[in-house]
């Protein structure tokens, strides 16, 4: 499991798994607005982690400069270096 502590936004850390194929499983947000975490969370379940980035990067919240989707990109960023 991956995980990654976020920075300016109300969640704290963002966990999940990727497979061989490069799909996301098991998203988890720890903080933040849980109905809305737990959407995006099955919306990018079984989806491919470039996908996600190209989808979700750059998303704003309420005048801040990230998001948690936005920062659901920079772990997979984070990640995708890593490996």
């Amino acid at each position: 499991m991956f995980t990654y502590s976020t920075k300016g936004t109300c969640s704290r850390q963002i966990l999940f798994d990727v497979d061989g194929e490069n799909k996301m499983h098991n998203v988890r947000f720890i903080g933040g607005c849980g109905g809305n975490l737990q959407g995006i969370a099955k919306l990018v379940k079984g989806m491919k982690y470039q996908e996600v980035v190209d989808r979700l990067d750059g998303i704003s919240c309420n005048g801040k400069p990230t998001s948690c989707p936005d920062q659901l990109c920079r772990a997979v960023e984070q990640l995708m270096k890593a490996e």
